[in-house]
């Protein structure tokens, strides 16, 4: 029969690490942007239902806003915010 040829074996003791690295990601940067996005989503769904009534759509619109810039902020900042978290030692 001829030579046989076997692939080079692939180290995937790492999982995704090295393609997270690659895009600048590490797996506390993928949460971060995660709860980001679900809070953004969260805040846009609640800007959609706003009431009939003047003062309570000023508050869930208020409250809506706010939801959005936290999520703004965790998705800018988050890497820097919980760094000291995620630090063991």
């Amino acid at each position: 029969m001829g030579k046989q040829f076997l692939a080079k074996g692939i180290d995937m003791s790492t999982g995704f690490k090295d393609f997270f690295e690659t895009i600048g990601l590490t797996g506390t940067g993928l949460v971060n942007k995660g709860v980001a996005a679900v809070l953004a989503v969260i805040a846009l769904r609640m800007l959609l239902q706003l009431s009939n009534d003047p003062q309570q759509a000023l508050r869930k619109g208020g409250a809506a806003v706010a939801t959005l810039f936290v999520a703004a902020v965790l998705a800018h900042y988050g890497d820097d915010l919980f760094a000291t978290v995620t630090k063991a030692g």
